[in-house]
């Protein structure tokens, strides 16, 4: 059994994702430490402390419950990783602070704000020849009477995660896409009704079904150079208003030719830890347009230690262990879910792609994010299987539904 105690800032299904690569790598369960419980990492073996504090974002409580924890845990090292993106910049900031308690993979500051903003995102993205959609911003000032550079349909979206994570107002969803003006004044007006004050982003919508687009998980070592790229391409969106742009299903890829290009710029801005990138291919000119990167693993991130590649492996090596990690690119084939494959054949409108989901499916190639058969437990099982259903109900209700309703 291996001799450290993972400690996890999240407890939403990344975190469900990063302890079961824990536990299949290592044998060993984690900790984690949030705002509040959620329903994933609920009626779980996977957890072995939780420590829940509504303060957790303010940076005092941040450090102060992170060492107490480490101090109550001092017998073993603790290896210390977000599984959000206020969190890892909360880990940024805070990082002189935990670095004599625990073991972590994480950029600086000025690296993470320069990425995880999604303006300074794509201004890094200019400098490096990276392919973005048309972009523009509106504020609270000009929302009103900004103009567009580009055509209806419009997405819109919120510059600050974080910020917008905290808001509320009603209707609200992850993502909007707004089909005429009419559409557009109502939701950027519903937007700045509420606490959400910063930037949002408008970008031209880039045609195509979810299965254009494609998620890519790597990480970079202590020494900024990229030990691990490992790329999807997602069969189906979540539809929810809350879920919008999170993956209900994924088949790994490859494409040697965008690993090239994300490797030489994740090693340009000197980048440390897990990163995820977002992204749609554009049939329209060839390309690949970049649309996010998130400072962590992606929420989906476990579709990599389920096609082989166990997350949890390059981290520990790496802060722990120090070993000298060489690039691997992944390229096994395997299908990742998290909603019922029944949603996914219902919903899935390329048939090819479906025959070969269907196909690894039949092989043994497939992995739930949410089941794992070492975590049984009745309580969750009955979750499980609820949450399953509701699936269906959900997807029927809300799919394709981007705009300012229910």
């Amino acid at each position: 059994m291996a001799q450290f105690l993972p400690v996890l800032l999240g407890s939403d299904a990344n975190v469900y994702g990063m302890a079961r690569s824990f536990y299949m790598e290592y044998g060993i369960p984690s900790a984690c430490v949030c705002k509040r419980r959620l329903i994933a990492t609920q009626n779980t073996r996977l957890l072995s402390h939780v420590v829940v504090e509504p303060r957790l974002e303010e940076d005092e409580v941040f450090v102060k419950t992170l060492v107490d924890f480490a101090k109550a845990h001092s017998d073993l090292p603790l290896v210390l990783q977000s599984c959000a993106d206020g969190y890892t910049i909360l880990l940024a900031r805070n990082r002189q602070a935990l670095a004599p308690y625990y073991r972590f993979a994480c950029p600086q500051l000025e690296t993470v704000l320069a990425l995880d903003i999604k303006e300074n995102f794509y201004k890094a993205c200019e400098a490096h020849g990276l392919n973005y959609p048309k972009t523009a911003h509106c504020t609270a000032g000009n929302y009103k009477t900004v103009e567009l550079p580009f055509e209806f349909p419009c997405i819109i979206k919120p510059s600050n995660s974080m910020a917008y994570w905290n808001c509320e107002f009603p209707h609200k969803k992850k993502v909007f896409l707004a089909q005429d003006r009419r559409e557009f004044d109502e939701i950027t007006a519903a937007i700045y009704s509420s606490s959400y004050q910063d930037p949002l982003i408008l970008q031209e919508y880039i045609p195509g079904d979810d299965n254009c687009m494609r998620v890519l998980n790597c990480y970079s070592g202590l020494d900024h150079k990229v030990k691990l790229m490992a790329l999807g391409r997602p069969l189906l969106e979540e539809q929810t208003p809350e879920g919008i742009g999170n993956y209900a299903a994924i088949l790994s890829v490859e494409d040697d030719a965008l690993m090239e290009k994300m490797k030489a710029f994740l090693e340009d801005m000197e980048w440390e830890g897990f990163s995820n990138f977002d992204m749609k291919y554009d049939s329209r000119t060839g390309e690949y347009k970049l649309f996010e990167m998130n400072p962590r693993q992606g929420r989906s991130s476990f579709f990599v230690t389920a096609s082989g590649y166990n997350l949890a492996k390059w981290l520990v090596e790496d802060v722990v262990e120090g070993k000298p990690l060489e690039l691997t690119i992944a390229h096994t084939q395997s299908l990742w879910m998290i909603a019922p494959f029944g949603v996914i054949k219902k919903y899935l409108k390329d048939p090819q792609l479906l025959q070969e989901a269907i196909r690894l499916k039949k092989a043994g190639k497939a992995s739930h994010q949410l089941f794992c058969k070492e975590d049984f437990s009745f309580k969750r099982l009955i979750w499980y299987i609820k949450s399953q259903l509701n699936y269906y109900r959900k997807t029927a209700r809300y799919y394709g539904n981007k705009s300012l309703k229910d």
